[in-house]
């Protein structure tokens, strides 16, 4: 992996300028487009019903309106789709972390049984792309899908009126009594890491169970059991419903549930606690959060 700077395309301002792309799949504007017209092309699916831009609508951010968006023949699996934004940055993807690239990440929704259900090799055929050219475009057009240029990003480069006074309170219980900058940090307000925030656990009683293992899915360690990835926040005001699960459809639930603390249960990540926000510095956090939306690349 290299990280280079981009000439073919305008970074936003508000994000790092260079770029990590691997040598082998460095991005041309021909790489980009031939990953778009994929992205819309339904023949990549068993059906031919659904497209990749089905489940990640460029007005919602490249996420999706549904908590869990069908996929060929109506099958569901249990995740909600992830806004697809700034993901050229990213270190890990899927909820889960299963992969470590992108060129990796675009085949296995063609592949998985609940999303588009068809053979790698048949996709190839179908839409006369060769696999590595198909993996490579896709992870191309995915790179080139950047949200910046957002009113926060606006403020912190001098211009002090692009925040309202509440949105201003906002940013200082989004970084101090809220604490979200824990694990919300950076430029795409993501540490890239993965948390046991507690909305996998469903309690019974006095004990309880993990409706989705999530990480621990993948490494079987008991310490990774409903662990998920940290998502961006840019652009969240346009991506609900919130959670791996699509669970909370408001930013109003999903404030409310990390000020109570979340669901406790022992592997339940230390920084969700109790906060104790008043009304008003709910509505402002809430404020601060809508100034991450920004202008969008398609």
């Amino acid at each position: 992996m290299v990280r280079v700077l981009i000439a073919v395309l305008v970074i936003p301002l508000g994000l790092d300028l260079y770029v990590p792309v691997p040598e082998e799949n460095l991005i041309t504007l021909e790489k980009i487009d031939l990953g778009r017209r994929l992205f819309h092309d339904r023949r990549l699916s068993r059906d031919q019903s659904v497209a990749c831009v089905s489940c990640h609508d460029p007005d919602r951010a490249f996420s999706t309106a549904e908590a869990v968006t069908p996929g060929v023949f109506g099958r569901r699996g249990k995740r909600n789709a992830p806004a697809l934004i700034n993901r050229a940055w990213g270190r890990s993807f899927f909820w889960d972390a299963r992969v470590g690239t992108l060129e990796e990440q675009v085949l296995q929704p063609i592949e998985d049984s609940k999303e588009m259900d068809l053979s790698i090799d048949e996709a190839s055929r179908r839409v006369g792309v060769a696999v590595p050219d198909m993996s490579r475009a896709l992870a191309t057009y995915i790179r080139s899908i950047m949200s910046g240029n957002a009113p926060y990003d606006r403020f912190v480069n001098g211009d002090r009126t692009a925040l309202s006074a509440e949105a201003q309170i906002g940013l200082q219980v989004f970084r101090g009594k809220g604490n979200c900058s824990a694990c919300h940090v950076g430029p795409n307000f993501t540490d890239e890491k993965l948390h046991n925030t507690g909305i996998a656990w469903a309690a019974a009683g006095t004990t309880g169970s993990f409706l989705d293992e999530g990480r621990g899915t993948i490494t079987g360690r008991p310490e990774d059991r409903g662990a998920f990835k940290t998502p961006t926040l840019r652009e969240i005001e346009r991506s609900a419903p919130y959670m791996h699960d699509g669970s909370f459809a408001s930013l109003h639930e999903v404030v409310d549930y990390y000020d109570r603390g979340g669901n406790r249960h022992a592997l339940l990540n230390p920084e969700v606690r109790p906060i104790g926000l008043t009304t008003s510095e709910k509505h402002a956090l809430i404020a601060f959060l809508r100034s991450l939306s920004g202008n969008i690349t398609r």
